[in-house]
């Protein structure tokens, strides 16, 4: 099993900037460390989870929504096995669980939908008032 521990949530005024951590553990993430996609999702009061950036083990490629293109920075921190989200000009529309997702033994081509992520996070509340 692999476990996903996030943390950095919490409420922001838009415009401002909030970072969320996630920490990989587990046999099969340490057997395949080098060759897993980590993904953020997120999902807001009455919507469906969506992806919001993905990103593979060697830190490239990584993909962004276009809803926070320009805006996030998805980033890993190997040595920690540790997937981070830099959110910056938060919009109330960000207002979300956020959910740290993992598959292992693959890659991220392609990878945009829940149902393709086995591993998932508890998740952590952002929420962005105006």
């Amino acid at each position: 099993q692999v476990h996903l521990v996030e943390s950095g949530g919490g409420s922001v005024q838009a415009g401002g900037s909030l970072k969320l951590s996630c920490v990989a553990s587990g046999r099969p993430y340490r057997l395949y460390r080098d060759h897993n996609c980590m993904a953020w999702f997120r999902q807001g009061p009455g919507k469906e989870r969506e992806v919001v950036a993905t990103i593979y083990s060697g830190g490239t490629p990584t993909y962004y929504s276009d809803s926070v293109k320009g805006r996030f920075t998805i980033a890993r921190d190997s040595a920690k096995d540790t997937v981070s989200l830099q959110m910056s000009r938060l919009e109330v529309e960000d207002t979300a669980m956020y959910y740290c997702a993992a598959v292992v033994g693959g890659d991220c081509s392609d990878r945009l939908h829940r149902r393709q992520f086995n591993y998932w996070g508890q998740g952590t509340q952002v929420t962005v008032t105006s």
